[in-house]
């Protein structure tokens, strides 16, 4: 004999509303029925899975919907400005936590340095003592593995008196005002040259003279002290230049009257050693002049 209203009763879900519990008793309200007590408690584990996943893949849909929302109002500001995402500041132009401005500084440079050659360009500016000892010191010069002995040494402001009378020098260096004219003789090996040095009061007077100065334009060979006379009549060889406000002349020749030709190498290189020695001790006139300007 049952109770109650006929037909299957149905099981008692807690997720069903209006279900109602049913009893924890098999049919003959002794013994729990263990089996359909177990297939109960695993739907419902199923059910609560199935809604925990469920939750989950909301919750994500929602969080995934807020990023785009943000990052969809962060472009429209963007693009309110007038800026693209492409136009993002650098870190560098990213003002730091401390608001506190770097250091900025003046762009300086430094000054130009001074030319040598514009301190024995003119003689407002050569100022440095000179003479025969300062622009050739010592008693003997190596040039190279050249060993030259210096002879003696003359200083003039008769400019005309130091050229070869037979020549056309003295009429050129009285033509352009020369004011000094300096000469030293150096010998080796049966070889002697002299160097004469032309001084004016601009470079221009001393750039005229050298351009003026032809085959004939002759310094005087220097003798004495030891060195007997050389170049008043054989052939020699000479040189003609200028630097600055200085115009300077070799003539270099064989000690024994012998001619120079084409095939005297030594006296060439004579010649050469003492041209090059002289450009360098006016250059280094100018250098020091220079120098001790900068540091002023």
């Amino acid at each position: 004999m049952s109770f109650g209203q006929g037909g299957p009763q149905s099981q008692w879900d807690p997720w069903k509303p209006n279900s109602q519990q049913q009893p924890w008793s098999s049919g003959d309200g002794e013994t729990p029925d263990w089996a359909a007590l177990a297939e109960a408690s695993e739907t419902r584990n199923k059910r609560r899975r199935l809604l925990l996943v469920g939750g989950g893949a909301l919750a994500t849909v929602a969080i995934g919907a807020a990023v785009a929302v943000a990052v969809v109002s962060a472009n429209g500001d963007s693009e309110a400005s007038g800026n693209g995402s492409s136009q993002l500041p650098s870190t560098a132009d990213i003002p730091s936590a401390s608001g506190a401005a770097d250091p900025s500084f003046a762009p300086t440079s430094a000054p130009p340095p001074l030319d040598p050659k514009d301190f024995v360009a003119s003689v407002k500016k050569d100022k440095a003592p000179l003479s025969p000892e300062i622009l050739f010191p010592g008693t003997q010069l190596t040039m190279g593995e050249t060993l030259y002995k210096k002879g003696p040494t003359a200083d003039t402001k008769n400019c005309a008196s130091a050229a070869n009378p037979q020549g056309t020098l003295g009429k050129v260096l009285k033509a352009n005002d020369c004011t000094r004219f300096l000469r030293v003789t150096y010998t080796r090996s049966g070889i002697a040259v002299t160097v004469g040095v032309a001084v004016f009061n601009t470079e221009a007077q001393a750039t005229k003279t050298k351009g003026q100065a032809d085959d004939k334009s002759v310094v005087a060979s220097l003798s004495g002290g030891g060195v007997k006379p050389f170049c008043n009549g054989p052939t020699c060889r000479t040189t003609t230049n200028s630097y600055g406000r200085y115009a300077y002349f070799t003539v270099a020749g064989f000690i024994n009257g012998k001619d120079v030709t084409d095939k005297s190498t030594e006296v060439f290189s004579t010649g050469d050693d003492l041209q090059e020695f002289t450009f360098r001790q006016i250059r280094r006139r100018g250098e020091a002049q220079a120098s001790a300007a900068a540091n002023e």
